[in-house]
């Protein structure tokens, strides 16, 4: 039986609750889409980190920006793949490109 961290969850519920004018029960909804898609994101991220044969740390420019680097100017994406987003509650799927490690930089 697979195992949630229903406090990230519910944390989770009530910070979409109170950012878009949606109830409570659609927020929660879409909370639990995301916990449920994670390891679905992570088996794909790594799939492509492999079949691209890269080995260094990655991450999204956005995730890059949340741990404080910014992707150099230029910067082409080391690969990219489809990843499902649930906190949109249609379970729709994007594509997400990935920089490396020795492609950001501190912020100043």
């Amino acid at each position: 039986m697979k195992r949630y961290n229903l406090s990230k969850i519910m944390s989770r519920a009530w910070a979409l609750f109170r950012k878009g004018r949606i109830s409570f029960s659609e927020a929660l909804h879409r909370a639990w889409l995301s916990a449920k898609a994670e390891p679905v994101n992570a088996a794909r991220i790594e799939a492509a980190k492999a079949g691209a044969g890269i080995t260094e740390q990655t991450n999204t420019w956005a995730g890059w920006k949340a741990l404080g680097f910014e992707v150099i100017h230029g910067s082409k994406a080391l690969f990219g793949c489809e990843l499902v987003h649930g906190s949109k509650g249609d379970g729709a799927s994007y594509k997400a490109s990935f920089f490396g490690a020795s492609q950001v930089q501190a912020i100043a």
